[in-house]
């Protein structure tokens, strides 16, 4: 319109007397606000969890929050989770639901700190519910024997509540009229809030380092009483191993897998460190007419015996890597029950199921009559040369070599208990799995592996054959899909590992598919069909596709 002119834009300055970047450090806007809240509860949070992880260290670490809802979620996870999170994550599917639990923990206190502007009771009572969800989870828990595994989560929470319930004192009110003018000092003390709120972060960091930190180093009498062991000679050493036992091709799986690089598949999100000094095993129950306590010494002036024996977990897909050979020593199992009073059900014994327990309250049926039908089933002490590693067991696991692990190697092993089957379903069985579960007659490709692209001419083919307790007799291989052709086998140790084997290929070019099967020494040949690990462990030829160029 002519001649019209829009007024100025209203100098705020000259209404309260103050300017508009100090109204905004009194009064900030609501965008700055609801920043403000989310940090504060990221804080509380971070405390919480930070406090509660140094007192685990006062108790034990199993009782941390993240460790004790990690393993109520385990446990309470379904199967098909469960089998989801192994195929998909491999051995770190502990860190992912770890971190899970600490994505989840975090959405939770931002949603609290944003409330704490304006309902600040109510947002440090949540985070006092987190720490009663954590009490619980540790009390709960099949290894807690004590109220005190419910302290770290309560004192974390009450710490992260105080935190925010403060933190939030010191936030603006939340729709505040515009501030007149006031004296220097006056408002919302943005620099105290800054202050507080790293102190706040830097102790909260301390704390949770320091308890890392301790919980991280182990229970020390435990970590001596390994360090300090020296095993003694077995009486019945393995034999050596035979030369040609290991094909020499690349690629392949060494014959006896290092410690480092076995297979570890359990529930334990903390790896329980077990005092060999003060290890007691229990051994009683059905048909048992001599119940005992043993302590470690107990076992080592037994008869100790060492062999050679392939692990293998119900968990490993077709071709799958949870499969490993070691050498182990240890004492007879059926030798131990046979002192007890213990007869097997195939001579009129009562029980039929052996119920071991773990420290951390796992619980492990196997079949009475299978670790007393004459195989090397130990109560293992050593592996490879050396004393259990803490992640396999130490200071005594079970080993019986035929059985897939969820029913036979319970590891950090202190109670024996016969039974029935009918009378008991331990937790593996709860969860649908079976009750009895013989391993199943698999082979492998090692190399190439999937994809490969080979040049033409000879490529060697190689990979590992299992059927433990009975012994790998033929391994052949098929391309695409013509006729089964032998490989050739290495050396077998014993009937209760792997079978390492190797074929010569001579690859022309194009895209290929390599199929294996393996034939064990009851003239079984593995099936085509393919099956999922529950509820008794895959089955299935295991191909890999390459191109050769």
């Amino acid at each position: 319109m002519p001649g019209f002119r829009a007024n100025p834009p209203a100098d705020r300055s000259r209404i309260t007397g103050v300017s508009d970047e100090e109204q905004e450090t009194r009064n900030p806007g609501r965008a700055t606000r609801f920043g403000l809240g989310a940090l504060i509860g990221l804080l509380a949070g971070f405390a919480a969890l930070a406090v509660a992880e140094l007192a685990a260290a006062g108790v034990r670490p199993q009782a941390g929050p993240v460790t004790a809802v990690g393993g109520a979620a385990i446990d309470r996870a379904p199967i098909a989770v469960k089998d989801w999170a192994i195929r998909t994550f491999g051995t770190d599917d502990k860190l992912v639901l770890q971190l899970g639990i600490l994505a989840v923990l975090a959405l939770f206190a931002l949603a609290l700190g944003v409330l704490a502007p304006r309902h600040r009771r109510a947002a440090a009572a949540g985070v006092l519910l987190f720490g009663v969800v954590g009490a619980a989870a540790a009390t709960t828990r099949p290894d807690s024997t004590s109220f005190t595994d419910s302290l770290p989560s309560a004192v974390g929470g009450v710490a992260g509540a105080v935190l925010l319930y403060v933190l939030a004192g010191r936030l603006p009110e939340p729709d505040a009229a515009p501030a007149a003018p006031r004296h220097p000092g006056q408002g919302w003390d943005r620099r105290g809030f800054v202050i507080a709120a790293t102190a706040a972060a830097a102790a909260s960091a301390g704390a949770g380092v320091l308890g890392r930190v301790l919980n991280g180093g182990g229970d020390r009498d435990a970590v001596a009483s390994r360090d300090n062991l020296r095993l003694p000679p077995a009486a019945s050493p393995a034999p050596a191993v035979p030369g040609r036992a290991q094909v020499r091709v690349a690629g392949v799986s060494s014959f006896i897998t290092p410690n480092d690089d076995f297979y570890r598949v359990d529930t334990a999100l903390v790896v329980p460190q077990v005092d060999a000094t003060a290890w007691r095993l229990r051994i009683h129950g059905t048909g048992v007419r001599r119940p005992v306590t043993l302590s470690f010494d107990d076992l080592l002036r037994r008869k100790l015996i060492e062999r050679d024996i392939t692990l293998t977990c119900v968990s490993n897909e077709v071709g799958g890597p949870y499969a490993g050979n070691a050498r182990w020593i240890g004492v007879r199992l059926a030798d131990l029950l046979a002192d007890c009073g213990v007869v097997p059900p195939s001579r009129g014994g009562p029980a039929d199921q052996l119920v071991a327990r773990s420290v951390d309250g796992m619980t492990i049926g196997s079949p009475v009559e299978d670790v007393m039908d004459g195989r090397d089933a130990l109560l293992a002490v050593g592996m490879n040369g050396e004393p259990l590693p803490f992640d396999h067991g130490f200071p005594v696991r079970m080993v019986v070599p035929g059985l897939y692990g969820y029913v036979s190697a319970c590891k950090w092993i202190e109670d024996i208990e016969l039974t029935t089957f009918d009378a008991y379903d331990s937790y593996w069985v709860k969860r649908d799995w079976a009750r009895e579960a013989p391993v199943k007659t698999q082979s492998r490709i090692d190399t190439p592996k999937p994809f490969a692209r080979p040049k033409t001419g000879t490529v060697m083919v190689a990979g590992v054959a299992w059927a433990q307790h009975r012994g790998v007799d033929r391994v052949e291989i098929r391309v695409d899909e013509g006729p089964w052709q032998d490989a050739t086998l290495a050396a077998e140790d014993s009937r209760d590992t792997w079978r390492q084997w190797s074929y010569a290929w001579q690859a022309t070019k194009g895209g290929h598919t390599l199929t294996v099967r393996a034939t064990d020494r009851t003239g079984e040949t593995q099936t085509e069909k393919r099956t999922r690990t529950v509820p008794d462990g895959a089955s299935g030829w295991h191909s890999v596709v390459v191109t050769v160029e």
